[in-house]
Formats: structure tokens, sequence, C-alpha cells
């Protein structure tokens, strides 16, 4: 077979080619930053408001907007156990920036407590939502971002992206020694285990709640957690390491399920 003159000995390689160049280009992946300004609007503090208090806001976590944009996941550990309803103390989340913070009064519609989860419903217009991607495909070594607030109670709405790898999927909790090195809540975990994406990037207090996203999609495949896989994990060690973790997102899909969100 012949080809503009040129002799082709396999039908196959031919045809390969000419699909190639018939075929359109698939779409450009957006870059890290392009993403992250897709993600910012849709990420929210999570804290309480009393106006007699000095200051009246604290946000203690990080959130992220779901569903039709009225609803928020976060960490279950981030929501208080008590709210003081008699000095009007409320359940809130905080948008935009310190000096153009924008609040909404919220309330708990579901919450995980095995998978440290939560889901919260806000007043007023819906904020831009963010898709959950499929958390059962994460390879470790894949790298990912995640936006939140550190250290929100202190510096304020401001949010910060970190990046870094997932560089294990892991159990949520370890294995005592003994069992005499085993406290309630780990042997809770141990009697439903999961697993979880393990980081090499750092996070911080308020980070807790934050999406864990694809830096090119935006896809949220994971929830990070500061505080509930680190007691199970590295209850033993002295001083904290700078490992953090994540949730995986189905978790947060079979909450929504729940909630008859999904």
């Amino acid at each position: 077979m012949t080809y503009n003159g040129v002799r082709i000995k396999n039908q196959f390689w031919l045809l390969t080619g000419l699909l190639l160049f018939l075929l359109p280009a698939g779409p450009c992946l957006a870059d890290l930053p392009a993403t992250i300004d897709r993600v910012k609007p849709s990420i929210v503090g999570v804290g309480t408001v009393q106006k007699t208090r000095r200051p009246p806001h604290k946000i203690v976590g990080t959130g992220f907007v779901v569903a039709d944009g009225h609803y928020v996941i976060t960490n279950a550990h981030v929501i208080p156990k008590e709210i003081n309803t008699a000095k009007l103390e409320y359940l809130a989340i905080f948008t935009g920036k310190d000096k153009q913070m924008n609040i909404r009064q919220a309330v708990q519609v579901k919450v995980d407590e095995a998978h440290d989860l939560a889901l919260l419903k806000f007043e007023g217009k819906p904020l831009p939502a963010l898709s959950l991607g499929q958390s059962s495909r994460v390879r470790e070594g894949e790298e990912y971002a995640f936006t939140g607030y550190p250290l929100g109670i202190i510096f304020g709405l401001y949010p910060v992206t970190h990046r870094g790898i997932v560089s294990s999927i892991v159990p949520v909790a370890l294995q005592a020694s003994s069992a005499a090195q085993l406290d309630p809540a780990q042997i809770k975990r141990l009697r439903r285990p999961y697993t979880v994406f393990q980081l090499d990037a750092t996070a911080y207090p308020g980070n807790s709640g934050s999406p864990l996203f694809h830096p090119d999609t935006g896809h949220v495949i994971g929830v990070i957690n500061k505080v509930f896989v680190k007691e199970g994990r590295e209850n033993v060690l002295a001083k904290p390491s700078g490992i953090s973790y994540a949730i995986p997102g189905e978790y947060a899909q079979k909450l929504l399920k729940r909630a008859g969100l999904n």
C-alpha cells in the first residue's frame, strides 16, 4: 500500500497516523494558580459568633461548599460540643476576607463521627460548590493541593494553599504494642478500620476541614484532618510530626447521600 507516494507496509500504522492527525487535541488542563482562583470562592471558615464576646467571631476550622451551594463539608471535631444559646451564640460560616467578612448562620445537618465529618447548611444566597472526585482512584505519588485557614483564629480570614504528594495510603489508627496503650477512641477506630491519605505537606490548626483537591480539575478527593487521625497514628510521639492526613472523599459522598443530596 502507498500513501502520498510513500509505501506503507503496515495498514495499522497508516490508520493510527491518520487518526492522530484528524482527531482534535484534548482540552488543556488548568494550572494550579487558575485552579486556586476557582476553588477559593468555595472555601469557608467554620466557627461561632457571639456578639457579647470579644472578638465576637471565633474561626476554628475550614469547610468547603458542596451540593446546591447551601451546604458545607467540614470535620466533625471542628463543631463545638456545646453552643451557648442562652448568650445568643450560634454556629456560623465565614466568607470573604477580614475587612469584608460575611457571616452566615449555619446548622448541623448530618455528622459521621467514625470518619470525623460533618455536613452544615447555611442561610442566604448560594455559594459556588466544589465537585467531589473519585477518591478510590488516588495513587501514592500523585500531587494534590489543599486550601484553608491555618491558624485562622490568629491570622484571620485569608485562605492559604499548600501542595504535596500522597506519600502513602495508611490505616486510620495503628495497633499498639500492648492493650494498656490503647485508649477508648483508638479501640473504636480499630474496630472499624479504614485507610486515609498521608501527605508530605504540613497542615496547621485551622486547616481541619480543608478540601484536598486535584491541582488541574479542582475536584475534591479528600478532607484534611489535623486532629482526629493524628490521635490514632501519633499518640505515642512526644512531639507531633509534620505529616498531614486526609479523610478520603468517598465518605463525604456517603454523608451527602445520607442527607438526600447525592
